[in-house]
């Protein structure tokens, strides 16, 4: 591309051409534009070499954060190693030798060529017209996830009772019922946010809800929640043994999702591959510390999305060793392990500025795949022409490009200077997928905030079902939602917790329901006014109405202490 005349540098660019860019018709290459040869030349003034410096120092920045890990990290593994072939990063390497050759890049003038894209697409299941929101959900989180869970947290629960070498005198084991319930109930926080735990099952009447009051106490739910496991913690192996996998705490639901969400959904022609970043509340070690990005503080996950529909295909788990790799390096095997299996297929990819480069755009060329993405002009490969110190000012609409058969490399200038490198003509708007996919999942979050780093990922992998599933009935579906109820994810989510829960009752809610039942005549069903005990507690029916009055009284039926005056009566009924 370059090349040096009579000790001075000479590039060819393009330009575009006045005439071209005033009609509004699409530019022609051997008509609407015109060749140029520039000399190299230093910035003429120091603000433009103030802005070049403060732009590579962004970019520095920015790739920085994404390698950069907490010094203290206890988690020095990456979701994408074990995926790592040994004669790709060879290839690879090559590849970065032969597009910093000086006669790598050309003139703009090539064609180019996109093959058509013909593959069948979209939702793949065998659901009838009956299939309501359990159902969907089932396609991504199928029942043997909820077997898992109860198995492993029955066995967690046990570990936690020998290692404290005494009995849990509220503990009992969970069955699958109990589980689905306990999920459901999950789901309901994100739709009814408080922001206390505790307050779901308060006594006032305007804070409490008396479904989860039905459903099961508030220690049952903290009891199922604190000794909630996915694994084996006995066999998990140590750091240093083989074997060691720093994902083991939710690899069996890794596995299983993975599988799922690839075979329920076909993907579509236009795919998204950017991050995702969890937000975490307090010091975790695998959390990532990027001081240029909105959120400085997070737990990263690249995702593949549907770029028309917000479908996420596949989400890959990343927590950086600290200073390992570049992040370059890093962000190439990202995408190569996303769109693994996609060979051939012609789909166009569109990618943050963290993974395009150029190497990575040629083999995913050589691989049947076109992607579009914008990039930083200091990484290796980007035609040195058009970087900014030779570039130089650009006018509002002005552009120049290079070129390198499929592979075109572009500045621009819009609302600021931009470089990108494309394998084929689309346009930005393809890069939403993975923000519809964020939107649909931050309007409604599942579970809770808690230490241990693990939870998030559960939590973010429950709810990304809940989204996906979410999609697939979106669009198999073109008229009102099962039930007849609007078609809005609010009520998707609402009428899938109802499903899960179903008709569960927790022991607590199965006396509430008896008390209700006897309510219209409490004497005929064994309801008394009694001595209840020597020692008088609370009254409960004062408690309810925020007094305090203590009673040796009460109902042995219901097992509450009452008062001996109209307490009895005003609580049966």
């Amino acid at each position: 591309m370059a090349a040096r005349d009579g000790g001075r540098e000479l590039f060819t660019i393009l330009e575009t051409s006045a005439d071209a860019e005033g009609d509004g018709r699409p530019l022609n290459l051997s008509v609407d534009v015109k060749w140029v040869e520039i000399p190299f030349r230093k910035p003429e003034s120091e603000e433009e070499e103030e802005e070049e410096e403060e732009g590579e120092t962004e970019d520095e920045d920015a790739d920085e954060s994404y390698s950069a890990a907490s010094s203290d990290s206890d988690l020095d593994f990456s979701d994408l190693e074990d995926e790592e072939q040994p004669g790709l990063l060879d290839a690879d390497d090559v590849l970065d030798e032969d597009c910093t050759s000086p006669d790598f890049w050309g003139e703009p003038d090539q064609l180019v060529s996109v093959e058509a894209f013909g593959a069948a697409c979209g939702p793949q299941h065998a659901l009838g017209g009956d299939a309501d929101a359990l159902d969907y959900f089932r396609l991504l989180f199928p029942d043997s996830l909820f077997e898992l869970m109860v198995e492993q947290t029955n066995r967690h629960a046990l570990y936690r009772q020998r290692r404290c070498g005494k009995p849990d005198a509220h503990w009992h084991p969970t069955d699958g019922r109990e589980m689905r319930a306990f999920l459901g109930l999950n789901v309901l926080m994100g739709v009814n946010q408080l922001p206390d735990l505790g307050m779901y099952w308060a006594s006032d009447i305007f804070i409490g809800n008396a479904g989860f009051k039905k459903t099961m106490t508030a220690r049952r739910f903290e009891k199922l929640n604190r000794n909630l496991h996915l694994c084996e913690r006995e066999s998990e192996p140590a750091r240093g043994e083989l074997g060691y996998d720093g994902l083991h705490k939710i690899r069996p639901l890794l596995d299983v999702l993975d599988g799922t969400m690839w075979d329920a959904y076909v993907p579509n022609r236009c795919l998204t591959v950017d991050e995702c970043a969890l937000v975490v509340k307090g010091r975790f070690s695998p959390a990532q510390y990027m001081p240029a990005r909105p959120l400085r503080k997070g737990l990263r996950v690249w995702m593949l999305c549907d770029s028309r529909s917000g479908y996420c295909h596949r989400a890959r788990i990343y927590v950086g060793r600290p200073g390992e790799e570049a992040a370059l390096r890093v962000g190439r095997k990202a995408v190569t392990a996303l769109v693994r299996g996609l060979e051939g297929r012609h789909h166009h990819l569109f990618m943050d500025g963290f993974f395009t480069s150029v190497p990575l755009l040629q083999r995913l060329l050589r691989d049947g795949l076109y992607a579009c993405g914008p990039t930083r002009p200091a990484r290796r490969g980007y035609p040195a022409a058009l970087r900014p110190r030779n570039v130089g000012k650009l006018a509002p609409g002005e552009f120049y490009q290079c070129q390198r058969g499929n592979l075109v490399a572009t500045v621009a200038r819009d609302a600021k200077v931009v470089s990108c490198l494309s394998s084929n003509s689309a346009g930005r708007e393809n890069m939403r997928g993975v923000d519809l996919c964020d939107q649909l999942r931050e309007c409604y979050q599942v579970g809770r905030p808690g230490k241990k780093w693990w939870r998030y990922f559960l939590w973010f992998y429950v709810n990304l079902c809940i989204v996906n599933a979410y999609v697939i009935l979106r669009e198999a579906r073109t008229g009102a939602a099962p039930g007849g109820k609007p078609f809005t994810q609010r009520h998707f989510r609402v009428r899938l917790a109802q499903q899960l829960i179903g008709d569960y009752q927790g022991a607590r809610g199965m006396e509430r329901a008896a008390r209700k039942r006897h309510a219209d005549s409490p004497l005929e069903y064994g309801h008394r006014l009694e001595r209840m005990s020597e020692r008088s507690r609370r009254c409960r029916n004062c408690t309810n109405k925020g007094l305090r009055h203590e009673s040796v009284f009460g109902c042995k039926v219901c097992n509450v202490h009452l008062c001996r005056g109209g307490c009895f009566s005003e609580f049966h009924k």
